[in-house]
């Protein structure tokens, strides 16, 4: 009986160690990159994760206070809008600190995302040499920690309007998702077309620190909405071509409007109309400007690793 057993065990390995015939596949050849594209970014969301994470930590990196200093500087900066602009420079604009506050956050998320999705290849260019990832990681990474930082000037600016006596309506959420949606989106559009354009001459990262300047002013921030119909009349519709004072006029809508001591009447002389579905069409704007960054950003990244040498 065991004398069997033995028989049918070394026959089983014997037939184990027979080579096998070898399989054909039917399948298309595929280089050993990673996948590249906006698609990629987020099929490697481990990678993602860690450049975001590794921005952070760096910008905090031997800081005693550390993540504290994404309260403190939105905090610092709504007081001196409050003092200086509300209080010495009162433009007749109800809580006019409100007003800048709410603007400012889009228009810093967007300028910070540009100037640092800019530079991202240039400045990543070790790893860009040495892993195969997509590319477009870098300028979106860029994208996310600027976001991440958006959530602490947020949270100022809703603790700020409760104090003005603010009730949130069932549009403050959706507002605020356009507008994020739109930055989001156009900032990382371009972001990829100038990260690309950074490698080949880097004077487009001076260009883009000049660009951004005029950011500021070609939105309704320090100057409301009315002044612009009130100044060009029929000709501010072509200012609301711009995604950027869609994107503040929204934050406006979700906040400061309500901040005022007739909400529906100033949304009906400080905000344009259809405001939600110019916000919508803003995002299929952007949306589109960021198809169109990725076809360029695709045609230009094979060259990528020789212009970084």
């Amino acid at each position: 009986m065991a004398r069997d057993e033995m028989s049918e065990a070394s026959s089983a390995g014997a037939a184990l160690e027979e080579p096998r015939p070898h399989r054909r596949v039917d399948a298309d050849l595929a280089p050993p990159t990673a996948r590249s594209g906006l698609l990629g970014v987020f099929q490697n969301r481990y990678l993602l994760r860690l450049l975001v994470r590794r921005e952070i930590s760096a910008r905090y990196s031997g800081s005693f206070l550390g993540l504290l200093w994404s309260y403190i500087n939105p905090l610092s900066q709504f007081l001196i809008y409050y003092f200086i602009l509300g209080k010495l420079l009162d433009r007749g604009t109800e809580n006019f600190a409100v007003h800048v506050f709410s603007a400012l956050i889009v228009v810093h998320f967007f300028i910070e995302t540009f100037n640092a999705g800019t530079r991202s290849i240039v400045r990543n260019k070790s790893l860009v040499r040495k892993m195969a990832l997509p590319r477009e990681m870098f300028p979106v990474a860029s994208m996310l920690v600027s976001l991440y930082h958006v959530a602490p000037q947020v949270v100022i600016l809703f603790v700020v309007c409760l104090f003005y006596g603010w009730v949130p309506d069932p549009m403050v959420p959706v507002a605020l998702a356009l507008a994020l949606g739109i930055i989001m989106l156009l900032a990382t559009a371009l972001a990829l077309l100038f990260s690309v354009a950074n490698v080949y001459f880097r004077d487009f990262a001076s260009v883009v620190s000049i660009l951004t300047n005029f950011v500021r002013f070609g939105v309704p921030m320090i100057y409301p909405y009315a002044v612009v119909e009130e100044r060009f009349g029929s000709f501010a519709q072509y200012y609301m071509l711009n995604p950027l004072a869609e994107a503040v006029l929204l934050v406006q809508r979700a906040f400061w409007v309500g901040t005022t001591q007739d909400p529906s009447a100033t949304a009906a002389t400080e905000l344009p109309d259809h405001l939600f579905t110019r916000g919508l069409a803003m995002v299929g704007v952007s949306l589109v400007v960021l198809v169109i960054a990725q076809l360029v950003f695709t045609r230009l990244e094979n060259k990528i690793p020789e212009r970084l040498n």
